[in-house]
């Protein structure tokens, strides 16, 4: 399964939260929210096209942040922060993702 859809399965399991992801995508900075099963560019236009991946498999993610939804950018609530790919693994394996 692809980061992004792993991603959104997650959020789909998990939906009182609100993952912000910091990602390279092809060699420029994003920023993606991901929610009930949908990512969103924060930075750069969404696709209206739903199979085409927000978060492509050549993304580099810098860093993922867990946030008690709905997402307010005005009032951010954290769970973690910062967390690396690899820190969120143990999350998606939890979870059977």
């Amino acid at each position: 399964m692809a980061i992004g859809d792993r991603l959104e399965q997650y959020t789909l399991q998990c939906p009182q939260e609100v993952l912000i992801v910091k990602a390279e995508v092809g060699g420029e900075p994003d920023e993606i929210a991901i929610f009930r099963g949908f990512s969103s560019s924060l930075m750069r236009p969404t696709a209206f096209d739903v199979d085409t991946p927000i978060l492509p498999e050549d993304a580099t993610i810098l860093s993922i942040d867990r946030l008690q939804g709905p997402y307010d950018p005005a009032h951010p609530q954290y769970l973690q922060q910062g967390l690396s790919w690899e820190d969120f693994l143990p999350h998606l394996t939890q979870l059977g993702l």
